[in-house]
């Protein structure tokens, strides 16, 4: 799991390693798996609305010692496309076709409606300079 922040603390949990850095934006990975992480989760857990359980991102953050940043529209855009990529060629997505897996909608519709709206912000960008 990666948590894109704007500032951390100068020591993080040994579950969370900085990956990258730059002037106003780190990337840090979690280790969602490890142990101390999970006790955290299991801490955090609040009911979020009647007969849903999780963790708030305010409160991990808040926890963590780190604000967290909101990235613009295209850059969310493109780490979904990435995510999506990722999916279609995970082992175990493509088990799930060869096992008759076939929604209505596919990876391949995924894929065009974040082509389509990075078509938009471009074009609303273009349009506004």
């Amino acid at each position: 799991m990666k948590l894109y922040a704007k500032t951390i603390p100068h020591t993080l949990p040994d579950w969370a390693t900085t990956v990258t850095k730059s002037a106003d934006l780190f990337e840090v990975e979690i280790n969602d798996e490890h142990q101390n992480f999970q006790s955290l989760l299991e801490e955090l857990e609040t009911e979020i609305e009647p007969g849903t359980f999780g963790v708030k991102a305010e409160d991990l953050c808040s926890r963590l010692g780190v604000e967290m940043s909101k990235p613009n529209l295209q850059q969310l855009v493109e780490q979904a496309q990435n995510l999506i990529s990722e999916i279609a060629t995970h082992p175990d997505y493509k088990q799930l076709l060869e096992l008759g897996y076939s929604p209505d909608l596919n990876i391949a519709d995924a894929q065009t409606v974040l082509t389509y709206l990075q078509w938009e912000l471009e074009r609303n960008r273009e349009t506004s300079t």
